[in-house]
């Protein structure tokens, strides 16, 4: 797909890049390779590809959730600089 120059200044200014001038042409050649490429991806039959959401299986990473020791409310108030009622007492951030 050949690309004009008026299309590469407007790609540079909604990306608000300021190009120089000797690099408007070489931009517009390679952004041009770029969506020819994009152009034949296109034109692949996927009509029999299951649609995946990563290109490599992954797997749960995380612990099996399941109950345990707790931290002892006392402990967890021990070092806050103030408490009430079993609350934190935090500075008012929103008025």
């Amino acid at each position: 797909m050949k690309l004009t120059r008026e299309d590469v200044l407007h790609v540079a200014a909604l990306a608000r890049l300021n190009l120089p001038e000797s690099s408007i042409d070489p931009f517009a050649e390679q952004l041009g390779a770029v969506l020819e490429y994009a152009a034949a991806l296109d034109r692949l039959d996927t009509a029999h590809v299951p649609p995946t959401f990563h290109a490599v299986d992954i797997s749960n990473v995380f612990r099996k959730d399941a109950p345990g020791i707790h931290l002892d409310p006392n402990d967890a108030f021990a070092n806050a600089p103030e408490s009430e009622d079993g609350h934190f007492i935090v500075p008012k951030v929103i008025e």
